[in-house]
C-alpha cells in the first residue's frame, strides 16, 4: 500500500468502508470465487460487482487467475498477507500500540482433506504443511491420482518436511468426514462429491506446477503461497 497522510483514513479503511466491499472481502477471506459466484452472494449486479473487483486489484489486495478448467472463467483470490499488513499499518497510524505486524498463529488440529487433480503435487503438499505448522489430521487425494512429482518431494524439504504419499483416489475418502474439505485445482472442485457431517467447502485456485515450464521453481512458487494460506487458515479458522 502506499503511503499515506497522517490526516486521513489509510487506504485500507478507505477501501474496506464501502460495504459492499467490505461484502467482497469477506467472501474472498473465504474462498476464492469467479464473479457470478460474488454476485450471489453479495445480491448485487455483475457490473457493481466487478467495478468493486477492480477498485481491490488497484490496491492490489485482490488478484486474478484464469481458470484451469475453463479458460473463460476467472478466480479472484484475496491476498492475506496483505491484508494483514495494511491493518498493520492502519493500526499503527491510529496508535503505535495497535500495529501488529500479521497475523497471530494459533495451532489447530482439525480433520482436512485436500484436494487437486492428480495427488502429485499440491494436494501432498498441502497436507504436509498443515500436519508439519500444527500435528492435524491431514489427507490428499486426486480425481486422476499420479505418482508423487520429485519437484514437490525437493520443495517441501525445504521446509524440513520429508514428503512421502501413495497416490490416493477422491472416491476412497469421500465417506470419511472432515471438518475441512479444500480444492486447489479448478478441476477438481467441479466434480468434488459431497462429504458426510457438512465440512466446510474451500477453494484456492493454484495453477498446477507440474504444467509450468520452470519445472521446479514453480514448485517452490506453489510452496511458498500454500505455506502462506495454510499459516492465516489455523490462524483464524482452523483451531
Amino acid at each position: 500500500m502506499p503511503d499515506f497522510d497522517a490526516s486521513t483514513p489509510p487506504p485500507f479503511v478507505r477501501l474496506a468502508s464501502d460495504p459492499l466491499r467490505w461484502r467482497l472481502l469477506q467472501e474472498l477471506a473465504r474462498s476464492d470465487r469467479r464473479v457470478r459466484e460474488l454476485v450471489d452472494a453479495v445480491s448485487q449486479p455483475q457490473n457493481l460487482v466487478s467495478y468493486h473487483l477492480r477498485k481491490l486489484r488497484t490496491a492490489e489486495l485482490v488478484t486474478a487467475r484464469r481458470s484451469s478448467f475453463d479458460g473463460r472463467d476467472t478466480y479472484y483470490h484475496l491476498d492475506l498477507r496483505r491484508c494483514a499488513d495494511a491493518l498493520a499499518e492502519a493500526g499503527t497510524a491510529l496508535h503505535p500500540a495497535l500495529g501488529t505486524g500479521g497475523a497471530e498463529r494459533k495451532p489447530g488440529r482439525p480433520r482436512v482433506l485436500f484436494l487437486c487433480t492428480g495427488n502429485s503435487g499440491r494436494s501432498p503438499m498441502a497436507a504436509a504443511l498443515l500436519r508439519h505448522r500444527t500435528g492435524a489430521e491431514a489427507a490428499s487425494a486426486g480425481s486422476h491420482p499420479k505418482p508423487l512429482n520429485p519437484h514437490a518431494v525437493r520443495a517441501m524439504a525445504e521446509y524440513g518436511i520429508t514428503l512421502t504419499h501413495e497416490p490416493t483416489h477422491l472416491d476412497s475418502v469421500r465417506r470419511r468426514r472432515f471438518e475441512w474439505v479444500i480444492s486447489l485445482c479448478d478441476r477438481v472442485r467441479e466434480v468434488a462429491p459431497e462429504f458426510p457431517g457438512r465440512p466446510r467447502v474451500v477453494h484456492w485456485s493454484i495453477p498446477d506446477p507440474a504444467r509450468d515450464a520452470d519445472g521446479f521453481p514453480a514448485f517452490q512458487r506453489v510452496a511458498a503461497e500454500l505455506d502462506t494460506r495454510i499459516g492465516f487458515l489455523t490462524a483464524a479458522d482452523v483451531r
